[in-house]
């Protein structure tokens, strides 16, 4: 009789092994985190981000997507984020020490957006902390109020409505830098408005603004599928609004992955999710969408080069630049890398 595997174990992923698609296609993974502290994730580091990226798909730059890692122990609040700059700079430099293996070729932290015009002492810290490599900052707006998910967004109503939180988005606009955020799927009206009332930000919306799929969500996939597509197509008609195409296989979202005795095939993948891709990239376009792999979050369900195949075989039906920019291009001109 064989073991059971723990699931999001490295021997669980391993167990569904793939040939690599297109191996040769460059690609820049725009959202992954690193942890020195062991989470529910477990630690990831550079050793266990190149592990991944250097599975067999050509991943030549990554983006480091604030994870509250390595936040300063002391000193003010608003500049405990600095420390997590500092902490990616010195790991970025180190990623620069290998050719063969991808190299952190930009950083996006966190700022208090709340703290509005006096987000700027915060953002010129970051940059200067950040070693040339600093893009701008995440400040979500997760909130749900049924119980599911209690502890999403520190428990804080989104603050997209304010207009702290919107003045401090313009000050960051006007000093370059991106906007990453993430919520749940009901505050995407809330995002639409935020993103019409600061039309000279450029704003990443994250991982399709989540469709909750588990606890009071978990029999309204349909439901909620129908309004998600009315909102993604609302928020697509601002220009200003970019799409990360991933972090669907959280376990928020609700497939259930982490949960079975292994984890599933590119395959299942695709035909899994194909319609959310399909939809953002027909509201967007390729010009504004980018691929992303959401690790090590996602690694909870699927692992690295499974995740990137199934990219691959939804974004086969596109042309050749369209896929490029997908998977390079995009990321490429909203990071400047």
């Amino acid at each position: 009789m064989s073991a059971i595997l723990e699931p999001k174990s490295a021997a669980w992923l391993d167990q569904v092994q793939e040939d690599i698609i297109d191996p040769g296609r460059r690609i820049i993974d725009p959202h992954h985190h690193l942890w020195s502290k062991p989470l529910m994730f477990g630690r990831y580091e550079l050793a266990d981000l190149w592990a991944d990226t250097g599975s067999g798909h050509n991943v030549e730059k990554t983006v480091f997507i604030d994870c509250h890692a390595n936040y300063r122990m002391d000193g003010p609040g608003r500049m405990k984020p600095i420390g997590e700059t500092e902490y990616v700079a010195e790991v970025a430099a180190a990623s620069r020490d290998n050719p063969e293996q991808a190299t952190i070729a930009a950083i996006v932290s966190h700022a208090n957006l709340l703290l509005g015009d006096g987000v700027e002492e915060v953002l010129q810290a970051h940059d200067e902390a950040g070693q040339g490599l600093f893009r701008g900052i995440r400040h979500a707006g997760p909130y749900d109020d049924t119980g599911t998910l209690v502890n999403a967004g520190g428990g804080r109503p989104c603050p997209y409505p304010e207009e702290d939180f919107r003045q401090g988005l313009r000050r960051l606009a006007a000093m370059g830098y991106t906007y990453d955020t993430w919520h749940f799927h009901m505050q995407n009206p809330a995002f639409l408005a935020l993103a019409q009332a600061v039309p000279e930000a450029t704003i990443v919306l994250d991982h399709f603004g989540t469709p909750l799929g588990v606890g009071a969500y978990a029999d309204k996939r349909e439901e909620i599928f129908a309004q998600w597509s009315k909102d993604i197509a609302a928020i697509a008609a601002c220009p200003n609004v970019y799409a990360k195409l991933g972090g669907l296989a959280m376990i928020d979202n609700g497939f259930g992955w982490d949960a079975q005795s292994r984890p599933p095939t590119s395959d299942e993948f695709v035909a899994a999710q194909r319609r959310y891709y399909e939809h953002a990239i027909d509201c967007f376009g390729p010009e504004r969408c980018m691929f992303e792999s959401n690790f090590p979050v996602d690694r909870l369900s699927i692992s690295y080069p499974v995740l990137w195949n199934g990219l691959k075989k939804i974004a086969a039906q596109y042309s050749a630049d369209e896929q490029d920019a997908m998977f390079y291009g995009t990321a490429a001109k909203v990071y400047k890398v």
